[in-house]
């Protein structure tokens, strides 16, 4: 595929906008222009990354941001710390629900990509501090991405800061039931950080390259994570990376996903792409709305469906 034919299938789905929402229950992100579309497609086969429509608009990564937390997690940690901590099963709760582990009285979060999991994970960060925790979790996602002017957006952060008492629930849950250590507001101060970041499709396709690569940067070879960290990852991603809607994605796109509430779409082909997909409308589950479509024609035009 190239810019041309990508651009082509932006504008065929770009009306899909319309039937989504921006997410207003945040306040900065209440203002987000709903009215845009783009995608990068890192092909590692060529090592070449194509972008088209506003590929290279600067979005926050959110939901998006619990799969670099999860891979430095493992780095830090090892995977079995990690996987000792939280589950790596699907939930059909809702993701900021608390509801599947009270009634199954379970003793860790479903999955990383639940925000009781995500908020687990970073409590696994190295680090003293929150403010050290956070910095070496921006670097990993500037190295991952290969994106060096990844920053915080601070208007954002505030808005997470100030509207997530359901976090702070999820939180206290589990430092009340000796599910997670270190302080809450620490915990938490680093969660809505990681959450708001600036990112672009661009950087978005090549951090997915890398899954896609088993853990190595296609552009210059480095190895980021090992390739067991990316082969779990990738398969939560295919059971758990878009909320509810996580089954009915992989019966008709089959591709390992990841959203986020900013608008961001994560795809990693194995051995084949890494995609980033960007538009703030979002559907009745949480994701992109002309995002999932655009994503669903690109997969179809290039035969990347990993269960066919």
């Amino acid at each position: 595929m190239d810019e041309e034919e990508l651009t082509q299938l932006i504008s065929k789905n770009f009306h899909y906008y319309q039937t989504g929402k921006v997410a207003d229950y945040i306040p900065a992100l209440a203002k987000v222009d709903p009215k845009q579309l783009g995608m990068a497609i890192y092909d590692l086969a060529e090592k070449h990354l194509i972008t088209a429509g506003d590929a290279n608009v600067r979005f926050a990564i959110e939901s998006m941001s619990k799969v670099p937390v999860l891979l430095l997690a493992i780095n830090d940690n090892g995977t079995d710390k990690v996987f000792q901590t939280i589950n790596t099963e699907p939930t059909g709760f809702a993701f900021n629900s608390i509801m599947n582990m009270e009634i199954n009285h379970r003793k860790h979060p479903m999955n990383p990509f639940v925000n009781a999991g995500a908020i687990a994970t970073t409590s696994l960060i190295s680090g003293k501090t929150p403010d050290e925790k956070f910095e070496r979790i921006l670097a990993f996602m500037k190295l991952i991405c290969d994106d060096p002017e990844i920053t915080l957006n601070e208007e954002i952060y505030r808005s997470e800061s100030k509207t997530g008492d359901i976090n702070r629930s999820l939180a206290y849950y589990m430092k009340g039931n000796q599910m997670i250590e270190g302080e809450v507001p620490a915990i938490l101060d680093t969660y809505f950080k990681q959450c708001s970041v600036n990112v672009t499709a661009a950087g978005i396709a090549k951090l997915a390259a890398v899954l896609a690569n088993k853990g190595v940067a296609p552009w210059n070879g480095q190895r980021i994570v090992s390739e067991k960290s990316a082969t779990i990852v990738k398969s939560i991603m295919t059971t758990a990376g878009l909320y509810d809607e996580s089954g009915e994605f992989s019966v008709h796109v089959g591709v390992p996903a990841k959203s986020g509430v900013g608008g961001g779409l994560m795809v990693a082909v194995p051995n084949r792409y890494g995609m980033g997909v960007f538009s703030p409308a979002l559907d009745a589950f949480g994701n992109s709305a002309a995002g999932i479509q655009l994503l669903t024609d690109v997969i179809q035009e290039l035969s990347a469906d990993i269960f066919d």
